[in-house]
């Protein structure tokens, strides 16, 4: 099996639309982490994405028919820009079908390498079945994103480079993983002729499918995915991809959001370069391997696999970077509402540098303080600011795990309603088009008044809603059955402490 790969990889045609994008020190890093820190740069590709390779490859390996009939594809970002280039260099006609949800920018760079694209579904799941029902319908080549021995050999040639680059002692390297083409090929090739080299997979802990496959030992088909990483937001990794990568693959580890968005701006800090949040997900897994694992003085590489970031989803990233980092902390203070009480609360907090803070009237007796904390020695540093602040007799929740408080309650701390009755809190995520929000409301509306909301924009595919809304008793177990027939994802956070204190 590798053998073969082995050949279809020394022989995959990349190099006709492709370059051999550099390996670079990441010089901040490695003194940081105390590993040479090394990093594939796939960001600098003319697609700005790794997926050009295995999407030519493919192409130039069609029939001469197939060529003439034409080839299509579903996706939502890089899969489609590298294949609308492929098929323009070898003059074949490209059909491209993206989720509605998809970024207006995405849709015109492919168009503006010739591809024709059909915009269908909410989800890459509705507009993958549309593509291979065009394709049987109309005689079209489907290529596959990840899911063919092709686009696997072309998507090797990233781990033929590195070893040619840097043929000194690796010890591992930290692949971003999806439907698992790219750590499918260049664990085939690495571990061919380096078998002594680990290759550590890395995915988002809410699309975590070939971790599950891991466990299970087979292909799992997983209830729902995250979409902040959404170049890697695949529900079930390919079959022939997780077949490869159980014979050459070490390992896979999972970072979270916040995780991702440090790796975003370690990157940056190296590079000056903006990867999309799949594209740091080498780096977050290294960081995360390095303290896990207690390691020094190893090489450790990692695959940058795209930059395809909308620009209005920075203002998300930088505010969850310092998180992911632990150079920042939540916390919920509750103090005495008595003349003097705040300053000796802050005088606790001592001279820390404060990224926010929200002071809110709860009663005559007391009042709930909502800070961003910065910190210089992360977590430990976070565990002990919360047992002096508990010493000095003050009861403190740490919300830097929290997610209601860190996408939400941190914008909207306003105070609790008086003589409101039967609220329940729910979060949600709708796919974000034109009038999703309208639609959304017209649903949720027409039962139960909505007592609160709130709505961030954050450039993503998908809206994030917070909703409260009083339901009676009686009706409870009636709005969860018209919550899951509605079709969005959503957590009930009623017993979210943040909601109780702050809302």
């Amino acid at each position: 099996m590798t053998q073969k790969y082995i050949e279809k990889i020394l022989t995959a045609r990349v190099y006709d639309v492709a370059t051999q994008t550099p390996l670079e020190r990441a010089r901040r890093l490695t003194a940081r982490l105390g590993n040479e820190v090394l990093l594939k740069r796939e960001d600098l590709q003319s697609v700005f994405s790794f997926k050009l390779r295995g999407a030519y490859n493919k192409l130039y390996q069609l029939s001469r028919a197939g060529k003439i009939k034409g080839a299509i594809a579903a996706s939502a970002g890089n899969h489609a820009q590298g294949l609308a280039l492929a098929a323009s260099r070898l003059g074949i006609n490209a059909t491209i079908v993206m989720p509605e949800t998809t970024p207006r920018i995405k849709v015109e760079s492919v168009k503006s390498y010739g591809a024709k694209t059909v915009l269908f579904g909410d989800t890459y799941d509705e507009a993958y079945e549309h593509a291979n029902m065009l394709a049987k319908k109309d005689k079209l080549s489907f290529i596959h994103p990840y899911d063919d021995p092709d686009v696997i050999a072309g998507q090797g040639t990233i781990g033929m480079e590195i070893l040619h680059q840097y043929p000194d002692h690796i010890d591992a390297i930290f692949v971003p993983v999806g439907g698992g083409g790219l750590i499918a090929g260049v664990a085939a090739y690495v571990k061919y002729l380096r078998p002594e080299i680990k290759i550590i997979g890395v995915e988002p802990e809410d699309a975590a499918c070939m971790a599950a496959a891991f466990e299970k030992n087979r292909r799992v088909v997983l209830s729902q995915v995250g979409i902040f990483a959404d170049g890697v937001a695949v529900k079930q990794v390919g079959r022939e991809t997780f077949r490869v990568a159980k014979k050459c693959v070490d390992e896979i580890i999972t970072v979270s959001t916040d995780e991702i968005c440090a790796g975003i701006k370690d990157i940056f800090d190296d590079t000056r370069s903006i990867t999309e949040p799949a594209g740091a997900l080498a780096v977050a897994g290294i960081k995360k391997y390095v303290e896990q694992n207690k390691l020094t003085g190893k090489t450790l590489i990692a695959i940058n696999s795209g930059a395809n970031m909308n620009f209005d989803r920075l203002r998300h990233v930088s505010e969850r970077a310092e998180l992911g980092e632990h150079r920042e902390g939540l916390l919920a203070v509750t103090i005495p509402e008595k003349p003097g009480s705040f300053r000796r609360f802050c005088k606790t907090i001592g001279k820390r540098g404060i990224t926010e803070f929200n002071y809110r009237y709860s009663d005559n007796k007391d009042a709930h303080v909502f800070a961003g904390i910065q910190l210089q020695e992360g977590e430990q540093e976070m565990l002990g600011l919360v047992e002096k602040i508990q010493q000095a007799g003050y009861p403190v929740i740490s919300m830097t795990d929290n997610e209601v408080a860190k996408m939400h309650v941190r914008y909207m701390v306003g105070g609790r309603a008086a003589g409101l009755e039967d609220e329940v809190l729910y979060r949600f995520e709708f796919p974000e088009r034109p009038g999703a929000l309208l639609n959304f409301l017209t649903h949720i509306g027409n039962r139960w008044n909505i007592s609160l909301f709130h709505y961030r924009n954050h450039g993503a595919a998908y809206g994030r809603v917070l909703v409260g809304l009083q339901v009676p008793g009686e009706d409870r177990k009636i709005l969860r059955e018209f919550l899951n027939e509605l079709g969005y994802r959503w957590w009930e956070e009623t017993d979210n402490p943040v909601y109780n204190m702050f809302l």
